[in-house]
């Protein structure tokens, strides 16, 4: 009773706290911290400590999942290699530095044990960064410092393990790095599965209900084999989390939006009682650590002075980086010429095929090929080859033959390039996905893509001021914390050791948390999303396009096989038109009034699913912004719900 009793009061206090923090102006997170600290503090509070297991066992997994699950993988794609070396290069440098200082500064205290406390510290926290997301700040700079969140959780917990090893025993550099690339490659490995395969599930079911509770089980699912195997649990839940938000449009737009929803209410509750338990637990500490040392300065004094050298490191890895984003951005600048010419020459030589099969088949000349054959492969059995009264196509045209049916003396460089494509020998035909179609395609995805990533670096660069909001939300949470607990207990002072721990968590939430905001606003960095609205109005035009080419599909039919009547088209015209405006379904006396609805409805579905398939297209060549795209995919939902629901009502 009284562990339900105060998970209750928990609960009432995240969601008071949680309520007042946009009124008085200070994220919740830093909120619940200083409550916790001061509900520590009263005399009849006992001291609280939970055990590490739980943390990174049963509050991170769910937590991460939900953070990489939201994540935009194109944006996560395109800096890949920035927030690769924040998460490793960075957390390495930083412990290794912050162990020199820790077995230098406290006497009886090893090498390997000040690293192992280095690595406790070095990682940015994925909860902490949620006070990233509601600064405004560029959505790049989120994308890097939640990506670096989810991913240095690996390289700091495994460099801890090898360090607490190293305390009892002698490791080599070697068994580190491979220690190291086995917990990322399997674990990466089982989270992609496990999210493929819940995916694959969650796609069967059609009640919401069920397939919330599915995604509720899947970081854990993803979370204990790892561990089993040795590898990172938490690195498998942020790979199934990226699988499972990469596929997860292809779900019900009504499981989309219950899972969403469930998922931002279970995320706030755990990130709050995070919180607030950083907190509670500084009184056991600070007990601990009077006890054994008689005051607390020299805790104090280490953390500030840890706090200090990693903010000085991540300043210096930062200004590096920034460069190195830098030459890359004057590289993709002059590599796009290049790119647009070679999508240039791929849609003149895509343009100069089809011409050549039009002029085929206008021609009557046999054996024309169909768009995805050949132009010099086996086309006489194609479907749409000259019909049966042409004349058979010889194996193989002699040099300097005409085709029978091409006129003399008319765009001679035409029937040259016709006659050379006629004169090869009879080759294999090849299926639609190895057809020069296909190929083309690939290659002008390819180059799209390619294309827009650069002007998407070019138009959101890293400067000087995004370097200092780099550095600055570079906040420490409870996975330092959780880390810190997880040290033997026959660490040379291990008390002070967490306390210095909880110092840098604590401080750096407190001090850089707290005055990010005016530093976002100070820097002229705060975005009110003008840009985003003018992105998805162009998506709603693409939107409207997509819709009104489905009508204009002359192979249109209902489920049933029966073609739509007149009226149901033009009516569905001018909502493609109008773009989700409701539009009058009275027909005239002699139409049937439920068939014309049903039939506009059918319509309207059809015409939402090729502008889903617009956009989806559209995030695969990354040619608009993350955020756009996911306004624009609920606008579509919402339109979906609407119809369903009507049709489910009459």
């Amino acid at each position: 009773m009284d562990l339900l009793l105060i998970g209750v009061i928990a609960a009432v206090a995240v969601i008071a706290v949680t309520a007042l923090a946009p009124r008085v102006g200070v994220a919740a997170p830093l909120l619940l911290v200083v409550l916790g600290v001061l509900i520590s503090l009263v005399p009849a509070v006992p001291a609280v400590e939970i055990e590490p297991e739980w943390i990174l066992g049963v509050v991170l997994p769910p937590l991460l999942y939900a953070t990489s699950v939201s994540m935009p993988t194109m944006d996560f794609r395109r800096d890949l290699t920035a927030i690769s070396g924040l998460s490793v290069l960075l957390v390495v440098v930083t412990s290794v530095l912050l162990g020199l200082l820790f077995s230098w500064l406290i006497p009886g205290v090893s090498l390997a044990t000040g690293i192992a406390l280095g690595a406790v510290i070095s990682p940015t926290d994925a909860v902490a960064t949620s006070i990233v997301r509601r600064s405004g700040v560029s959505p790049r700079v989120v994308t890097v410092l939640e990506g670096e969140s989810l991913l240095n959780d690996a390289s700091a917990l495994v460099l801890l393990r090898s360090a607490i090893v190293a305390t009892a025993a002698s490791v080599s550099l070697w068994e580190v790095a491979t220690d190291f690339v086995f917990a990322v490659v399997v674990a990466v490995a089982i989270g992609a599965v496990v999210g493929k395969v819940s995916l694959a599930v969650r796609t069967r079911i059609s009640d919401p209900h069920l397939t919330t509770a599915i995604s509720f089980l899947v970081p854990f699912i993803a979370y204990i084999p790892a561990e089993h195997l040795g590898a990172s649990g938490l690195v498998a839940t942020v790979s199934a989390g990226l699988v499972a938000g990469t596929g997860s449009v292809r779900l019900r737009p009504q499981d989309r939006i219950a899972e969403a929803a469930n998922w931002r209410t279970l995320e706030l509750l755990l990130e709050g009682a995070v919180f607030l338990l950083m907190g509670l637990e500084l009184y056991g500490l600070v007990a601990e650590v009077l006890d054994d040392h008689g005051n607390l300065w020299l805790a104090l004094g280490l953390g500030v002075m840890a706090a200090l050298v990693v903010l000085l490191v991540r300043t210096g890895y930062v200004a590096f980086l920034l460069g190195t984003l830098s030459r890359r951005a004057r590289r993709g600048a002059t590599a796009r010429g290049y790119l647009s010419a070679i999508n240039d020459r791929v849609d003149a030589l895509d343009t100069m095929a089809r011409t050549r099969r039009d002029d085929l088949r206008a021609l009557g000349v046999p054996g024309a090929p169909p768009v995805t054959a050949r132009v010099d492969g086996d086309a006489a059995d194609a479907p749409d080859a000259a019909g049966p009264d042409a004349p058979a196509r010889p194996a193989a045209w002699a040099p300097g033959q005409v085709p029978p049916g091409f006129p003399e003396g008319e765009d001679v460089r035409r029937r040259q390039e016709l006659r050379r494509v006629f004169g090869r020998r009879r080759k294999p035909r090849l299926g639609p996905h190895d057809s020069p179609e296909h190929r083309t395609e690939r290659i002008r995805t390819r180059v799209t893509r390619r294309i827009a990533d650069i002007d998407y670096l070019q138009a959101e660069p890293l400067g000087p001021r995004e370097g200092a909001i780099l550095v600055w939300a570079g906040m420490r949470g409870v996975v330092t914390l959780a880390a810190a607990q997880s040290l033997p207990s026959d660490t040379p002072h291990r008390a002070l050791l967490i306390l210095v721990a909880f110092t840098v968590a604590a401080g750096t939430l407190l001090v850089q948390g707290g005055t990010l905001g005016w530093l976002v606003r100070r820097l002229g960095l705060s975005r009110d999303g003008a840009d985003e609205r003018a992105e998805l109005d162009r998506l709603s035009v693409d939107m409207a396009r997509a819709a009104v080419d489905v009508l204009a599909d002359p192979t249109l039919r209902r489920p049933d096989g029966t073609p739509y009547d007149a009226v149901v088209l033009e009516k569905a015209r001018l909502v493609a038109e109008r773009q989700g405006e409701q539009v009058d379904e009275d027909a005239d006396a002699e139409a049937d009034l439920s068939s014309v609805a049903a039939q506009i409805r059918e319509l309207r579905l059809a015409m939402l699913d090729a502008q889903r398939e617009s956009l989806l297209r559209v995030r695969d060549l990354g040619t608009a912004s993350s955020g756009a795209l996911t306004e624009a995919l609920r606008v579509l939902d919402a339109d979906q719900i609407s119809l369903e629901l009507r049709a489910r009502d009459d």
